[in-house]
């Protein structure tokens, strides 16, 4: 399994079987303050839920060239990134992005996005890279403020969370803007 190192302490994996139980420990150690942005929280109670989805991603992988990877500090797993389904035929995708408690603030999301963004309009020769975030969430937003992302506009009420529905910032990369930035 290949791993992409972002600096001396963190590198990206692809997310494999042996990460279960990490992801899942993860998860249950910041599940309040995930829960407050990101829907699935909340149906993620038991181990099983968390090999589902690692099955689902590898699968998606195999069929799509999308992938999901972990963000691991100090061999410690830190947080998720992933690409959503590949569009080949728009050549598009979206990325979406979480960190567990106590990593954030410190750049490396910003920096495993950067990774992700580099890859899918470079190496995937990709067009298009969106990134959603409800708009109440700063620390998210920040991200592809950050990597120079156009802010194209807000969905009304585009996702139910706990605490009822929320707007989203939709934001976009193309490949010729990401090429001026480099």
């Amino acid at each position: 399994m290949f791993t992409y190192e972002l600096d001396e302490r963190t590198v990206l994996k692809p997310i494999a079987r042996e990460h279960v139980q990490a992801l899942y420990e993860l998860t249950e150690m910041s599940r309040d303050r995930l829960r407050e942005w990101l829907p699935w929280v909340d149906s993620t109670t038991e181990l099983s839920h968390t090999e589902q989805f690692v099955h689902n991603a590898m699968k998606q992988a195999a069929e799509n060239g999308a992938f999901t990877a972990g963000i691991w500090v100090d061999n410690e797993l830190a947080g998720m990134i992933g690409y959503h389904a590949i569009d080949w035929s728009s050549r598009s995708v979206s990325i979406g992005y979480w960190l567990g408690r106590g990593y954030e603030g410190q750049g490396i999301m910003t920096s495993a996005c950067r990774a992700f963004v580099e890859h899918a309009l470079i190496d995937l020769d990709l067009h298009r890279v969106e990134i959603r975030c409800a708009t109440g969430n700063r620390r998210s937003r920040g991200i592809p403020e950050r990597l120079g992302f156009v802010l194209e506009g807000i969905i009304r009420e585009a996702q139910k969370l706990p605490s009822g529905y929320v707007n989203f910032a939709v934001y976009g990369m193309l490949q010729k803007e990401w090429k001026q930035l480099r």
